[in-house]
């Protein structure tokens, strides 16, 4: 019998630190096809990148419009992904996460995934909503008309790859210096701008509380997992991740979803 349907009210959750961009794609692969041949349950992978851009699918060159050169001079990759959604930003101090679940309907995943952020910024005191039935761009968390989470994914067989990154203490200007999330007017935040702190809000308190409610979501248990459990490999994270090349690179686009 296999892992996952020995354990299929479980929700596996690894923190894995700070991972290049790359690395984590190849980590979603990894236990992606381990999740498809049914031989781990439902994962959650919570981790911080360096400075990163990444294109959705929906993405278009008027997304970075002083040039993938300007970005590169400034220390930020820009990577083209096969997820739903239009460009942003990923960077230390924001929490991104990704889920590698068995779904059965995109859309009330991606409400799901909205709810659970809502609650988990809820005990942090900070009220956000959906925005969803404004239009497909407007997918992610809100807090008033500013935006604190984005959201995109990818389905493959069933199972989801990619995810969310929530704003936490992350530094925000990168985000005005591109059409982030296909909005040209669009304002982001983070929950230390929410919060009005003098002191960063703790990274680390964030992740708990969202790997509670998204668990709590889904009807499942959090169970904590080191990496190695995944058979993924941390030792050198940090360090791969500040020797991330920065330069860009394509990926084909195989079955589109909406998010």
């Amino acid at each position: 019998m296999s892992v996952a349907d020995r354990s299929p009210e479980e929700l596996w959750v690894c923190n894995l630190g700070t991972v290049a961009y790359r690395d984590a794609l190849a980590a979603q692969e990894q236990i992606r096809a381990q999740r498809q041949a049914g031989e781990l349950p439902d994962t959650l992978l919570l981790l911080e990148h360096p400075p990163t851009y990444t294109r959705g699918r929906r993405s278009d060159a008027g997304d970075l419009p002083f040039g993938e050169a300007f970005y590169r001079a400034k220390g930020i990759d820009v990577i083209a992904t096969d997820r739903g959604g239009r460009l942003t930003y990923h960077g230390p101090g924001q929490l991104v996460g990704y889920p590698i679940m068995r779904i059965d309907d995109v859309h009330r995943y991606l409400r799901t995934m909205e709810d659970a952020i809502i609650a988990a910024l809820a005990v942090a005191g900070v009220q956000a909503r959906s925005r969803h039935d404004e239009g497909i761009d407007y997918t992610g968390v809100w807090v008033d008309d500013r935006k604190i989470a984005s959201i995109g994914v990818h389905v493959s067989r069933s199972v989801s790859t990619h995810g969310f990154a929530i704003n936490v203490h992350n530094d925000l200007e990168p985000f005005s210096w591109v059409v982030a999330c296909g909005l040209p007017n669009v304002t982001m935040t983070s929950l230390a701008h929410e919060l009005a702190l003098d002191c960063q809000p703790a990274l680390a308190c964030t992740r708990k509380r969202v790997a509670y409610a998204f668990a709590q979501a889904h009807g499942k248990r959090q169970r904590l997992v080191a990496p190695s459990r995944l058979g993924i490999d941390t030792a050198n994270a940090d360090r791969r991740a500040e020797r991330a090349p920065i330069k860009t690179i394509s990926s084909p686009l195989v079955e589109p979803v909406p998010a």
